[in-house]
């Protein structure tokens, strides 16, 4: 009788663990889909993912399709997408021309599209359709748009998340951490290229002022902005009279990086330390649904460069961020009701 209840124990063991195994491999298997072929980011990204092999966090991740529409009016868009789709096919990746279709063959969504002008037309169907996506910088052509996507993913009840890989480094994660105690002020830099067709700093002085708000976190108050044709310098006072700066750079040498400082010292916020560590925090939000950016913040920093937008258009003078953000709130409200009229 022993033997037999030994037996009937270890028969149960092996019908149930293969079963438990495939639970657990079928949570960590996604289907990945990308919307845009314009940005190196999509080659990237599609490396680290689909060249993971066992590594424990990004492996089971494979970009599998994209739907590789560009923007027509940007010279570097246009340029790059039939370069890109020809790398990404060597990657393994489908080139779809329909993008509900790739919506409904993938479990989540990379939004790779370079010209944030599109970024909410093309996210909608995935909000509707409930797949967690990363909506890479910048999240909108606008501080209204990018509103509207939050609002949306809200009603949807769908995970969102968007940050610049800066806001990932080492460093800079240490700062944000603790390693300086709390954080006092942050002088952050990057290169700043302008287009036309954004706010300014939307475009590329995103990575420079994620940096700032990795160390700031959300509660910037006012802005003012200095500029020259060369250079920017952004100033904002946080609640509880913190300040924090931004300097965007067009000429000159250029990099990635600041000073925070904080009631236990100061620290340095560079170097830049690659995609991979934006990579894993994506993967870990698609298996978590929980972003590691809150809306609240990301909503924040982009009122921060609309603000300094403002500041210029004023005459470069102090504006107040909630003002801003209330303005730019109205116009979103409205919009996401017409969206939501149109089903």
């Amino acid at each position: 009788m022993r033997f037999l209840s030994l037996l009937i124990v270890l028969l149960t063991l092996i019908c149930q663990t293969p079963a438990s195994l495939q639970a657990d491999e079928k949570v960590q298997q996604f289907r990945v889909g990308m919307i845009g072929l314009d940005t190196s980011h999509c080659l990237a990204f599609t490396e680290l993912l689909n060249k993971a092999g066992d590594d424990p966090i990004l492996g089971g991740c494979k970009v599998v399709l994209v739907y590789p529409k560009g923007s027509p009016d940007i010279e570097s868009s246009v340029k790059r997408v039939p370069e890109y789709t020809q790398k990404i096919r060597a990657l393994g990746v489908e080139v779809v021309e329909d993008l509900a279709s790739m919506i409904s063959q993938v479990d989540v969504v990379l939004l790779e599209t370079n010209d944030g002008r599109p970024h909410l037309e093309q996210v909608i169907p995935v909000l509707k359709a409930r797949k967690p996506v990363f909506i890479d910088k910048p999240v909108a052509g606008s501080l209204v748009d990018a509103i509207a996507i939050y609002r949306l993913a809200e009603h949807y009840q769908t995970p969102v998340f968007s940050s610049s890989s800066l806001r990932f480094a080492a460093a800079a994660q240490a700062v944000r951490n603790g390693s300086i105690g709390d954080v006092l002020g942050c002088d952050a830099f990057s290169p700043c290229s302008l287009e036309a067709t954004h706010p300014d700093l939307f475009w590329y002085g995103i990575h420079g002022c994620e940096t700032l708000f990795t160390a700031m976190g959300p509660g910037v108050e006012s802005v003012v902005r200095t500029s020259t044709k060369d250079f920017d310098v952004v100033t904002g006072i946080w609640k509880g009279g913190r300040i924090g700066t931004f300097r965007g750079i067009r000429a000159g040498s250029a990099g990635y990086g600041g000073t925070a400082f904080g009631t236990k010292g100061s620290a340095q916020m560079g170097p830049y330390d690659g995609y991979k560590p934006l990579v894993v925090e994506i993967v870990k939000f698609w298996r978590s649904g929980k972003p590691p950016v809150s809306a609240e913040e990301t909503l924040d920093l982009y009122a921060f460069m609309e603000a300094a937008d403002e500041s210029r258009r004023r005459g470069f003078v102090p504006v107040q961020v909630a003002d801003v953000r209330k303005q730019a709130a109205a116009a979103a409200d409205q919009k996401v009701r017409s969206i939501l009229a149109s089903e």
